[in-house]
């Protein structure tokens, strides 16, 4: 695994020589609750990315680190100070930037790996309007994008929850986040300040602007109570597996 941002100019020619995977992790810059920093969405999808990508010897570009502006349902939303979003074709247009810059370097394969829920279609966007101008111009470039809790094993999710996991949407700053975090950048988790109890209570339609109903005052949307470093690294390991696993036999690697 080697990061783009730590290679000269000649050492990157060299190592697309050998058509690696190339990742790109895509995070947030959000409130995450009392106990996490505001950059764990871009700090889990780095680390996940380069632990992936030392499966597959894989090259990781830098982080992009803010994201689609928060949603209360997903990520308490746009009413915390500290927050810092993009509008949606900012993402779109970074995105379609980037890949066309790696096809002008000759990149063949890329993985677009999201850490942050509200990024999903903007970043699928970016990838499609560059798809666009690679077939126009007669380049090609096989694109994933996935987000790496998806790859999460049930068998692990029922292990962590006891059988009552509440939904991805809702895990903003709570158990997963909280756990994996214990386990990859515990000294960054002010655990001191960890709620026990907050649950997010929505309605069912969303309302605009946004007035922060139904969020905890914390931020965090589900109980982060029981997080654990142990939690962390049975999530981290079995969704790193999992996702190399996939991109394996997509590619046709050998791991």
């Amino acid at each position: 695994m080697a990061r783009t941002d730590q290679l000269t100019w000649t050492g990157y020619v060299e190592v697309l020589q050998g058509n690696p995977l190339v990742f790109l992790p895509v995070g947030a810059h959000e409130q995450h609750g009392p106990p996490l920093p505001m950059g764990t969405d871009a700090l889990l999808a780095t680390r996940m990315a380069e632990a992936v990508a030392s499966r597959v010897n894989g090259l990781v570009l830098p982080t992009i680190s803010y994201g689609y502006k928060s949603q209360a349902r997903s990520g308490g939303g746009q009413t915390f100070p500290g927050t810092i979003s993009l509008d949606g074709s900012t993402l779109v247009g970074m995105t379609q930037d980037i890949i066309r810059e790696l096809a002008r370097h000759g990149v063949g394969r890329l993985v677009v790996l999201d850490g942050h829920y509200e990024n999903q279609w903007f970043l699928t966007e970016g990838i499609e309007l560059a798809q666009r101008e690679l077939q126009a111009s007669g380049k090609q470039m096989e694109i994933l994008r996935t987000e790496y809790w998806d790859y999460c094993p049930q068998h692990v999710l029922d292990t962590v929850f006891d059988g009552n996991f509440p939904g991805y949407d809702l895990e903003h700053a709570a158990l997963i986040e909280t756990s994996m975090m214990l386990y990859w950048q515990p000294e960054l988790v002010r655990v001191d300040a960890i709620p026990q109890n907050d649950q997010a209570d929505f309605d069912i339609f969303d309302r605009y602007p946004q007035d922060g109903k139904g969020v905890p005052a914390s931020g965090v949307l589900a109980p982060a109570r029981g997080a654990s470093y142990d939690k962390g690294q049975l999530i981290i390991e079995s969704t790193v597996a999992e996702i190399a696993r996939a991109l394996a036999a997509h590619f046709g690697l050998v791991i």
